[in-house]
């Protein structure tokens, strides 16, 4: 895989694209980078265009200083920015957590470029759930705290998640190393912006063949909403990891590999 900077504000790692194979681009969730990714290119780059990239803010990617910077339409428009720069006609879009989100804003925006959908512990909420609605104050303080603090634009890099095997959801060593490595500013922010009470989905415009795989232990985003998510979504499959939480990219790789193995396979 080779390291690439894009318009000097969106950092990207490739392997040799070919034109006789798939392109798979995988976008990675809240304070997390394309890091998240590291043991998918080893497994599905000698077989396909792999394309991971750090969303705004993350990793080496160019940070932002206001909450409204850090809005889905912005993510999504990077996206499109990348892939148009590019020249990739159509793709893979695999998301994580957060990025689920941006996928979806993606999909409403520039969707006839996707040919199949794979959410991985998709953030979404559509039930107004209690975690949800604790959440939403809480963050709306606390990024007005964070506002007032001084920003600092350097990029911090990449966290190795392989010294963080196993780490559940709320695994403080963890989600500390993240934190740091994104910087207050963006984690809040972006965190915020997840539980954004008028997001519109509009799932049941989705037609590309799309595959939803959830942990079925997941203490951020209930499994039910996954299920549903995939009920609303036509020509969709639902893949429930056992005994695995949020964590589903760090801790169920062998899972999730196969899953969208099978699952690309059908393509």
């Amino acid at each position: 895989m080779n390291e690439h900077f894009f318009d000097n504000r969106i950092y990207y790692r490739t392997n040799e694209f070919r034109q006789d194979r798939l392109t798979l681009v995988f976008a990675h969730g809240v304070s997390g980078s394309s890091s998240a990714w590291w043991p998918y290119e080893k497994i599905f780059e000698n077989k396909y265009n792999v394309l991971t990239y750090d969303i705004r803010g993350h990793g080496l990617s160019k940070k932002y200083p206001r909450y409204e910077d850090y809005e889905i339409k912005n993510f999504a428009e990077d996206l499109h920015d990348l892939i148009s720069g590019l020249g990739i006609q159509k793709f893979v879009l695999i998301s994580n957590s957060f990025a689920g989100l941006v996928h979806l804003e993606y999909l409403k925006l520039y969707g006839d470029s996707v040919c199949a959908n794979i959410f991985t512990s998709p953030e979404i909420y559509l039930e107004d759930g209690f975690l949800s609605k604790m959440m939403r104050p809480a963050l709306k303080l606390m990024t007005g705290i964070i506002s007032l603090l001084p920003f600092n634009p350097k990029p911090r890099g990449h966290v190795d998640y392989s010294k963080h095997s196993n780490s559940t959801d709320w695994d403080i060593r963890r989600n500390l190393a993240d934190m740091r490595n994104t910087g207050l500013h963006a984690h809040f922010y972006t965190l915020r912006q997840s539980v954004n009470p008028y997001i519109k989905y509009e799932l049941e415009k989705i037609t590309a063949p799309t595959l939803i795989i959830h942990g079925e232990k997941d203490t951020m985003v209930p499994a039910k909403n996954a299920v549903e998510m995939s009920k609303k979504i036509k020509n969709s499959e639902f893949v429930s990891v056992k005994n695995v939480d949020h964590n589903t990219v760090h801790n169920a790789v062998n899972e999730m590999s196969r899953a969208i193995e099978q699952f690309l396979s059908k393509i």
